[in-house]
C-alpha cells in the first residue's frame, strides 16, 4: 500500500461504527478521518472506546473532524419540539467532540426553500438563537462549527445566518456535490458570497442529478475551478473526501494529488 503522507488538510468520511476497522488504514495512509455520528451511533456510543480511538489517532499525528447527524433534525424548525430534539442530538455531538477534539464539526442547517420559503425569516430567527446556545461549548474546545449547504440554490440564507452569528468559530462547509445538484449560481458567485467563511469543503463528484458521491473527476464538476476558488478564498480549509468505500477513496486520493 502506498503510505505517502497526504496533504495535512485532507480528511475522509468515516461512519463511526466503521472507525475501529479503519484505524490501521487511515494511520498507514496518513488520512485524517471525518467521523460521522448517526443518531443510532450516538445512542450506542461506548465512551471509553471513543477515548481510546481518539488517543490512537492523535498519537499517530492525525487530526479529526466530525459530521453530526442530520436526518429529521432542524435547528431552525418552526416546531419547538423538533428544535428541542435537534438540540439534544447536537449536545451529544459536542460531548463526542470533547473526546475527539475535532478541527471542525459539520452540521446541516436544515433550510429548504420549498418548505420554508414563506417562513424564511422565522426559520432564520430560530436558527440564530439555536446556534448562539451551541456555539460557546464548541469554542471552549477550539473547534469550528461549520454549516453545510444542502438544498440551497444560492447562498443568501446561509450568508444571513453567518453574518448574524458573526463569530470566527461559526463558518461554512461548502459541499461541492450538493452545490452541483441544486445551484442556480456559478461557483465563482457562490465563493464571492461565502468564500471567506469557508472552513471546510466536502469533495465528491456527480452528474448533477443525484448525490452519487463519486471520486472527483468521475462526474461533471470542474474541479480545476473548485480548487482555484478554495486556494484563493479559503487556503486553510479542510478538504474532506466524501467517498463511501475504500475503493472510491483510493481513486479520489489519487485524483486529488493533482490539486494539492
Amino acid at each position: 500500500m502506498n503510505t505517502k503522507p497526504t496533504h495535512n488538510h485532507i480528511h475522509c468520511h468515516v461512519p463511526y461504527p466503521q472507525l475501529s476497522s479503519y484505524l490501521d488504514y487511515v494511520i498507514a495512509r496518513q488520512i485524517n478521518p471525518e467521523v460521522f455520528f448517526s443518531a443510532e451511533a450516538l445512542d450506542h456510543l461506548v465512551w471509553e472506546e471513543l477515548a481510546a480511538q481518539s488517543q490512537t489517532l492523535h498519537t499517530a499525528g492525525l487530526a479529526t473532524t466530525i459530521h453530526a447527524p442530520f436526518l429529521d433534525l432542524n435547528p431552525g424548525a418552526l416546531d419547538p419540539i423538533i428544535r428541542q430534539a435537534t438540540l439534544k442530538r447536537f449536545q451529544q455531538v459536542i460531548q463526542a467532540a470533547e473526546v475527539l477534539r475535532p478541527r471542525v464539526i459539520v452540521f446541516h442547517p436544515g433550510y429548504d426553500e420549498l418548505r420554508y420559503g414563506d417562513n424564511r425569516m422565522a426559520w432564520l430567527k430560530n436558527s440564530i438563537s439555536f446556534w448562539q446556545e451551541i456555539l460557546p461549548r464548541a469554542k471552549e474546545l477550539g473547534s469550528i462549527i461549520a454549516v453545510e449547504n444542502i438544498f440551497e440554490k444560492e447562498p443568501s440564507t446561509l450568508r444571513g445566518l453567518l453574518e448574524a452569528i458573526d463569530d470566527p468559530c461559526f463558518r461554512h462547509c461548502f459541499d461541492v456535490g450538493h452545490w452541483n445538484m441544486f445551484t442556480t449560481v456559478s461557483i465563482e458567485a457562490w465563493f464571492a458570497e461565502l468564500g471567506p467563511y469557508i472552513a471546510e469543503c466536502h469533495i465528491h463528484d456527480n452528474h448533477g442529478h443525484s448525490d452519487e458521491h463519486l471520486p472527483l473527476g468521475e462526474g461533471l464538476i470542474d474541479f480545476n475551478m473548485v480548487f482555484k476558488m478554495l486556494k484563493y478564498y479559503a487556503p486553510d480549509s479542510v478538504w474532506t473526501i466524501e467517498a463511501h468505500s475504500k475503493e472510491r477513496l483510493e481513486r479520489a486520493l489519487k485524483a486529488i494529488e493533482n490539486y494539492v
